[in-house]
């Protein structure tokens, strides 16, 4: 059996893009059942250093999954969960995220595909910046961003 982490990290990958893993218990199965010899406290370390977080799936159940993979969960699950407020001024739009989850939400909000109306997002820990690409337009892009977000 091996055990190495270097051969571990891509079968954990494949595993939590499938998100189903709902507890480590569950991981350390599967991946003995792929012939590796691991522990809870290995699979731990192992979602950590991945920067895996756990989240809703599609059917609503708490899973382990990488948020760096595209395309992005269930945006209604991601909102419903992560997205505390969406507010404009003249200059510029910011969302309101939960602590960690800005980076996740812009990553969304990039994949909707808003180019033609948006410059760029920053995402920090729980806010992003969204700059339009004309502030005349700031009212219909802050309204197309609440829509797409559920935020009506």
């Amino acid at each position: 059996m091996t055990s190495s982490k270097k051969d571990l990290t891509p079968i954990l990958k494949s595993l939590l893009l499938k998100k189903s893993a709902k507890t480590q218990d569950e991981i350390c199965l599967a991946l003995k059942k792929q012939g590796y010899q691991v522990n809870q406290t290995k699979v731990s370390r192992l979602l950590k250093n991945l920067g895996a977080m756990k989240v809703k799936n599609d059917q609503g159940k708490i899973v382990y999954w990488l948020p760096k993979e595209p395309p992005p969960p269930n945006l209604s699950t991601l909102v419903s969960n992560l997205v505390v407020d969406v507010v404009a001024n003249e200059n510029m739009i910011i969302i309101h995220t939960s602590p960690g989850a800005a980076s996740v939400i812009a990553r969304v909000v990039d994949y909707l595909k808003m180019e033609s109306e948006i410059l760029g997002t920053i995402a920090g820990d729980d806010s992003i910046f969204i700059a339009p690409k004309s502030v005349a337009n700031i009212k219909a892009i802050y309204k197309k961003i609440r829509s797409q977000l559920g935020f009506n």
